[in-house]
């Protein structure tokens, strides 16, 4: 999927006010207006942010996950033939743990969440989760990508907010100073 330059992943990109007054003539914005406005557009990156964060929490509580199934599903396929029963002790609640003999098998149970719980064959499983553990790194990188980019469009709006302040505060000193003298 190709993205334009003015945005990434539907967050649009601030535009960088190389001349103030320009700016606000092609706008066609007041000063306290364009202001509000940038404050506004300031206030979505936080919350796009602040979004893609928890994401990024998500997906990296996911990954020891996947990577934990994928190794006893990899250790169920390494038994299988030996005839060997594999004694596993896992947790039934927080800090509560119970001990299983695991005769040898051909198929194991992944939870898919939702209250979905689908029996694969062993390789099926295997193949299934190194493809989302593939997932969860790509949608990682891309949460990274986007988080650089929405810091990098606070950091233009943050500037294009000081600019177009001090601009009215150098244009409020101008009128000061030009009707001070016109009064003298």
């Amino acid at each position: 999927m190709a993205t334009s330059p003015s945005e990434r992943r539907g967050i649009p990109a601030a535009p960088f006010v190389h001349d103030v007054q320009t700016y606000l003539s092609q706008s066609g914005l007041e000063t306290n207006v364009a202001l509000t406005t940038l404050q506004e557009r300031l206030q979505q990156y936080k919350l796009a942010e602040m979004k893609l964060l928890a994401q990024r929490r998500d997906l990296q509580a996911k990954v020891p996950d996947i990577k934990k199934c994928l190794a006893i599903v990899q250790s169920l396929i390494s038994k299988q033939g030996t005839g060997e029963e594999i004694t596993l002790d896992f947790e039934l609640a927080e800090g509560l743990y119970a001990q299983a003999l695991i005769p040898e098998t051909q198929s194991v149970c992944l939870w898919l969440g939702a209250n979905v719980m689908l029996e694969y064959g062993c390789d099926e499983a295997e193949a299934l989760l190194r493809k989302n553990l593939e997932n969860a790194h790509i949608s990682l990188q891309a949460i990274l990508e986007d988080l650089q980019f929405l810091r990098d469009q606070v950091t233009i709006t943050e500037v294009t907010i000081a600019r177009v302040f001090n601009w009215d505060v150098h244009q409020r000193r101008k009128k000061r100073q030009a009707s001070g003298e016109s009064s003298a």
